[in-house]
């Protein structure tokens, strides 16, 4: 099989790499052309643990290409993927003018039938309109060719998304035709070959789906985050009471974590974009306008634990920030609870010192020099009266306390991920503040 996938951010880059890594002829388009040149360079646009050495062994086999070029790549395909960014508007819809500019694109150049399929995150009744947008683009032309639209969204973990496409614990399609389901079943076959299932759906559903599960995601993180701050006024170790329900198989113990709420390209705008749709159709989303509500407010909860200690007063005090990324193994800034932070603490006249292990490039896009990036973790300690983890970077779990306490002018923790234990802080002399537990 041929196939296009039309965009090389996060989705489209996995999505093709992993396709020409079992074998199928791939060409992943973009119009910029920087981006383009560097991918044929082994120079990715994005971090991702394992895809770099993919991108490049699969290039140099021939079965990876890259083209700013959509007119000569779609030629002769059988699955074009629209896998191009919805980019929240003001009101949290998703923006489709990239999707609907491609869907045209590929009627305006295409020249046998071919599946199109929509891997962006879309809103139910996007394939209708790419359908449509390609219906016009082919009557323009005067061309009769037959074609098919299917949904295909994407579950792919940061961190670990590469796996999760080659060894996929569910592949949902929605399509409407017989000739679609068998295109996309021939496609994706080999990654079944572990016995987990492709389900095949209506469109409208499989559009709701990625919705859904990411909604549902979100709202597990919220919940958690609202029971842990409840946690602390009470009394109770949210770790306790994590540990106590996920013990139960029907709630499970993935995404119970506390934390300082989440972020990403995903929960944030997905959520938005499931409220927005509900409202335009007449229906209120009430639990995920709580889950958004209760997650913006999460991210300043430790800054309020910072001022409450200095007693308002951080003019001048100096803070050293582990971790910017949203979340580990990625360089993801976007909607990331650091950026709350630092911005608070920079407008409070404090100093920041940070250090991620790969963030630090995306993140100076957009805070710029307004805080110093530094080596290592412990290079932002160095005269620092408040040590600030906001990322669960796997290398920050087990640091070397003397080397710290060394480093400190004031030994004070502030914890937004728990990844360390309050009793074994308060033996070491620390200032210990975390999540969903009363500071002793």
């Amino acid at each position: 099989m041929k196939i296009a996938v039309i965009g090389t951010g996060y989705v489209g880059l996995v999505t093709g790499t992993c396709f020409a890594e079992v074998g199928i002829d791939v060409t992943c388009i973009d119009i910029d052309k920087n981006k383009i040149e560097n991918l044929k360079k082994g120079i990715l646009p994005i971090y991702e643990p394992g895809l770099e050495e993919m991108v490049v062994r699969n290039f140099e086999a021939k079965r990876l290409h890259f083209s700013t070029s959509l007119a000569e790549s779609i030629k002769g395909c059988d699955v074009a993927f629209i896998a191009v960014g919805t980019p929240p508007g003001e009101d949290g819809s998703a923006d489709l003018k990239y999707v609907l500019g491609v869907a045209k694109e590929i009627g305006e150049n295409m020249s046998e039938y071919g599946v199109i399929v929509t891997k962006s995150t879309v809103p139910v009744g996007t394939a209708k309109k790419v359908k449509a947008a390609v219906q016009d683009a082919l009557k323009n032309r005067n061309a009769e060719i037959e074609f098919d639209v299917a949904s295909n969204p994407e579950f792919l973990k940061e961190g670990a998304a590469v796996d999760d496409f080659l060894r996929p614990d569910r592949i949902v399609i929605g399509i409407d035709s017989k000739r679609a389901e068998e295109f996309m079943r021939k496609l994706y076959k080999p990654f079944v070959l572990n016995g987990h299932p492709i389900i095949f759906m209506d469109i409208p559903s499989a559009e709701m789906t990625k919705y859904a599960a990411n909604a549902m995601l979100a709202t597990k993180i919220s919940f958690m985050n609202d029971v842990a701050n409840l946690c602390e006024v009470m009394g109770a170790d949210v770790n306790m009471v994590r540990k106590g329900i996920g013990s139960d198989p029907r709630i499970g113990n993935k995404f119970i974590y506390p934390g300082i709420g989440y972020g990403g390209s995903c929960f944030p705008k997905d959520v938005k974009a499931l409220i927005k749709t509900a409202e335009d159709h007449g229906h209120k989303m009430r639990i995920l306008q709580a889950v958004e509500d209760v997650n913006e407010d999460q991210k300043i909860v430790l800054f309020d634990k910072i001022a409450k200690h200095f007693k308002g007063d951080m003019k001048g005090k100096n803070f050293a920030i582990w971790g910017l990324s949203f979340k580990p193994k990625t360089d993801d800034m976007r909607e990331a609870p650091s950026l709350v932070i630092i911005e608070k603490l920079l407008h409070a006249g404090a100093n920041v010192k940070a250090f991620d292990p790969v963030a630090m490039h995306e993140a100076k896009k957009t805070l710029g020099e307004q805080i110093t990036y530094c080596k290592d973790q412990y290079d932002t300690l160095i005269d620092a009266d408040a040590l600030i983890i906001a990322t669960e970077w796997p290398e920050f779990r087990s640091p070397n306390f003397n080397v710290i306490s060394k480093l400190m002018k004031q030994k004070v923790i502030f914890d937004g991920r728990n990844i360390f234990d309050q009793e074994e802080m308060k033996e070491l002399g620390f200032g210990y503040y975390c999540i969903g537990i009363k500071t002793k």
